[in-house]
């Protein structure tokens, strides 16, 4: 096997380079795994340095989210989220209620978003037999391009998710190919976010309030604008500091199930800008729809049993969403 490579950290938070991954060394997945699991362990964040994504895709979708969010509120209204949670969601109508980070006493967030999952077609099997969250994406219309660079960005990131799959496996002490059957097509959502400047901020508002992700692993491309907080073992909370040209991942509900704890789900926030606009596209990579989530046989023992009953992610999707995120909450709009 190869040696560890050196990884360093920014405000304690660990800078994890891919380039090995992407070379010709035989042990390539096995020296990332032994970077993964510390930093599973320790903050569950950690950042990505060249990752293999363009920075030219990364600055065209973050343009994309501004112009987007640049419309009239008209033109937003106009594909508002359908019952697959796809399309836009409007300023301070929700926060995630369901989350152990959860503030009972957090505002609604003040954050509006643009929602796209899997683009599928007429005949995609699970489209035919009308399952949830494979429905069709709100597309908005006389909006050139729009659709075309959001998904150039949402096929780059998925490829990259999936090419820590085997690492991850790896750094668990199971065979590689442990969540190839899992993530043979993922169900991933995209989030286009813009939360607006809050001069001045009340108690217990948030940008996005405390909350765990729902789903296995969370890509977001970095930008200048800060407001992006981890809350730490001393349940403190810590800048996730900016790094060009860097993508921070996090580990999400899914992969603490599957884990039975071991890879935690870890809370983090984003506090509202106090100046400027600020914009963000985080990708929440998940399995198949189908894909039963039971935890890893190294991951219990007859000490340490299995926390969570299996389910499959279709079914903790619909329950969470309809918690958090249900469509007919801004019927009004």
């Amino acid at each position: 096997m190869s040696k560890k490579t050196t990884v360093t950290t920014e405000n304690d938070i660990p800078i994890i380079d891919l380039a090995p991954l992407f070379g010709d060394d035989p042990h390539r997945e096995y020296t990332i795994a032994q970077n993964l699991e510390p930093a599973f362990l320790s903050k569950g964040f950690l950042i990505l340095i060249n990752h293999g994504i363009s920075q030219d895709l990364i600055e065209q979708t973050f343009k994309e989210a501004q112009r987007f969010h640049n419309q009239s509120t008209e033109f937003k209204n106009s594909v508002l989220m359908n019952s697959h949670n796809n399309g836009y969601m409007g300023m301070g109508r929700y926060n995630v209620r369901t989350s152990g980070a959860s503030d009972p006493n957090a505002k609604l967030d003040m954050n509006e978003a643009f929602f796209v999952k899997r683009e599928r077609s007429a005949d995609d099997p699970l489209v035919k037999s009308r399952t949830r969250f494979a429905g069709p994406n709100e597309w908005p219309k006389n909006f050139p391009g729009f659709k075309e660079k959001i998904l150039e960005y949402t096929d780059a990131i998925d490829k990259l998710a999936k090419q820590l799959l085997a690492p991850l496996a790896i750094s668990l002490d199971m065979p590689a190919s442990t969540f190839e059957n899992a993530f043979w097509e993922s169900q991933f959502s995209f989030r286009l976010s813009h939360y607006p400047a809050v001069k001045d901020a009340i108690k217990n508002q948030y940008g996005i309030a405390p909350h765990t992700d729902s789903n296995f692993l969370t890509f977001l491309a970095q930008s200048e604008a800060p407001g992006l907080q981890i809350q730490t073992d001393t349940d403190e909370w810590l800048d996730v500091p900016y790094v060009a040209d860097s993508i921070v991942v996090n580990s999400g509900d899914m992969l603490d199930r599957w884990t039975n704890g071991r890879y935690r789900s870890t809370p983090h926030r984003a506090l509202p800008p106090a100046e400027n606009s600020r914009y963000a596209i985080p990708f929440f990579f998940g399995p198949h729809l189908h894909s039963q989530i039971e935890c890893l046989s190294s991951c219990k023992s007859q000490n340490n049993p299995a926390k969570y009953p299996p389910i499959s992610y279709g079914e903790y999707m619909n329950w969470w969403y309809d918690s958090n995120y249900n469509p007919t909450l801004q019927q009004d709009l």
